[in-house]
């Protein structure tokens, strides 16, 4: 059975509060990235998480490797004082949130092509049918 952990970190990038999802699953990571705006409390955080982490969209997974965490009460403190003093994303965070907003890009070009060519076709008919009516002769 493999294990699934998630986490979550909240840091002040100015001018907005962000909140970085990371979940690690069968030695891969995917990142989502939100923005709170004003600094959120602790159980606004936690409300949010459990009305809409189902809704959030993960970037495409990057391998990573898991580390086997120690269970040491006085190393995970000092592991929490690093975090809490480390302010922004891991860079494995950052490749993962990178490749997502790339991903993200590359639909909305598709998208936008897509509908610049239907504009195109439309205009292209309706000057097509206009031509028709000019040579019908009334």
């Amino acid at each position: 059975m493999d294990k699934v952990s998630g986490k979550l970190t909240v840091f002040f990038e100015e001018p907005f509060w962000v909140g970085v999802f990371e979940r690690v699953s069968e030695g891969k990571l995917s990142v989502c990235k939100v923005t709170f705006g004003a600094e959120p409390k602790d159980y606004e955080i936690y409300e949010f998480v459990l009305r809409n982490y189902y809704r959030l969209r993960f970037s495409p997974v990057v391998a990573t490797d898991v580390k086997e965490v120690g269970r040491n009460p006085k190393r995970v403190q000092r592991e929490v004082r690093k975090q809490v003093q480390n302010t922004g994303i891991g860079t494995k965070s950052q490749q993962a949130l990178i490749l997502q907003q790339e991903q993200l890009k590359t639909e909305r070009r598709i998208v936008s092509r897509k509908q610049r060519e239907a504009e195109k076709q439309r205009r292209f008919e309706l000057k097509q049918q206009k031509r028709k009516e000019k040579h019908r002769g009334k």
